[in-house]
C-alpha cells in the first residue's frame, strides 16, 4: 500500500485516472496539480510562441513565465513585471459546459466519474491554462437554457469565480445547446476561442448551424465530444430497462434484440459529428471519462496554438 502511494505521488496528475484524480481532492486542487503536471511535461513551454508583439506591463504572478520578466525594469523599480503581448492580451476564450441531465451519468457509479465531473475539471484546467498566458476566458454553463454566465476576464480572483461556478453546477434540464451558442456568437466582436464541452446527446441540425456559424465569424472551435465507456456497449444482461434521463422516459427491451446494432449505430452518430464538422475547420474530440485530463489538454494546446 506505501508503495502504491509513493507511486501516486511521484506520478504527474495530468496522467492520472479520472477515479485518481478524485482521490486528490476538490476541483480547484485537481484542475491545479494537473496543469502543474501537464505543463511540467511539456519537452518546450506550451506558452512559448504565442506572443507576437508587445503591449504593456504588468505586475508578476506566481506561475508566470520567468522568461517573461522585465529585467531592466527590476532594476530601475526594484519590482517584478512581466511583459504582456498582443496576442496575449487580444484572445477572448468561451468555454461552454453542457450541464444537462444526461451528463449527470456514469456506467459505473463510485468507480467512474460522471460526464458533467470530467468536464467541469476539463473546462477549469483549461480556464487556468488561459489565464496564465494572459489571454481572457468567461463560462457559460447551460441545459436547455443558459444557467450561469461569466463574462470573459483575466487574473487570479477570475478562475476562482470560474472554479466555484463549476463546483456548484449540477446535471439538469434537457440539452439545448443552438440557443447558448447562438448567444455567445453574438456577444463576441473580436476573434476568439471557443470551447463547447458536451456528450452532444441532442438534435445535431441547430447544434452543426450556430458551430459553422461561429467558424464563419474568425473564431477558432473545439467540440470536445464526452463519453461515457459504458456508452459504448450494452451490459451483458438478457432483459433491461433504458431510462431517457432529460425526459424520464421508459422503455423495457431484449437486450439481445439489439445488441449487434447498438454498437455500430454509436460509432455512425459519433463519424456523423466529425463529418460535419471538420470539413468547416472544427476540431471534433472525442473523449472517453475514463481517459487522463492530459488528452484532452493537449487537443486544446493544438487549437490554441492557432491563435499564435
Amino acid at each position: 500500500m506505501a508503495t502504491e502511494t509513493a507511486s501516486r505521488r511521484v506520478r504527474r496528475a495530468d496522467l492520472l485516472t479520472p477515479q485518481e484524480l478524485a482521490e486528490l481532492g476538490g476541483l480547484e486542487l485537481v484542475a491545479r496539480r494537473v496543469v502543474e503536471g501537464f505543463i511540467a511535461g511539456m519537452h518546450a513551454s506550451p506558452f512559448r510562441g504565442f506572443s507576437v508583439e508587445f503591449a504593456e506591463h504588468r505586475m508578476y504572478q506566481p506561475g508566470d513565465d520567468l522568461r517573461h520578466v522585465d529585467w531592466r525594469m527590476y532594476g530601475r523599480s526594484d519590482r517584478w513585471y512581466v511583459k504582456q503581448f498582443e496576442e496575449e492580451t487580444n484572445l477572448r476564450a468561451n468555454l461552454l459546459v453542457d450541464a444537462s441531465a444526461s451528463m449527470g451519468w456514469s456506467s459505473a457509479p463510485g468507480r467512474l466519474p460522471t460526464k458533467l465531473w470530467y468536464a467541469s475539471r476539463l473546462a477549469a484546467c483549461i480556464a487556468l491554462l488561459l489565464l496564465r498566458q494572459g489571454d481572457a476566458v468567461g463560462l457559460t454553463v447551460f441545459d436547455d437554457d443558459v444557467r450561469a454566465r461569466i463574462r470573459p476576464r483575466g487574473g487570479r480572483r477570475h478562475w476562482s469565480e470560474i472554479a466555484r461556478t463549476l463546483v456548484a453546477t449540477a446535471a439538469q434540464g434537457r440539452t439545448e445547446t443552438g440557443g447558448p451558442l447562438r448567444e455567445v456568437a453574438a456577444r463576441l466582436r473580436r476573434r476568439g476561442l471557443v470551447v463547447l464541452l458536451s456528450d452532444l446527446l441532442i438534435e445535431p441540425d441547430e447544434t452543426l448551424l450556430a458551430l459553422r456559424f461561429l467558424r464563419h465569424r474568425g473564431h477558432e472551435v473545439i467540440v470536445f465530444h464526452l463519453l461515457d465507456p459504458g456508452e459504448k456497449r450494452l451490459p451483458p444482461v438478457a432483459d433491461a430497462r433504458f431510462v431517457e434521463p432529460e425526459r424520464g422516459e421508459e422503455l423495457a427491451v431484449r437486450v439481445a434484440d439489439i445488441r449487434s446494432e447498438y454498437g455500430p449505430a454509436v460509432q455512425h452518430a459519433i463519424a456523423e459529428w466529425r463529418r460535419q464538422l471538420q470539413p468547416h475547420g472544427i476540431d471534433h474530440v472525442l473523449i472517453e471519462t475514463d481517459q487522463p485530463l492530459a488528452l484532452p489538454l493537449r487537443a486544446y494546446l493544438h487549437k490554441r496554438a492557432k491563435l499564435g
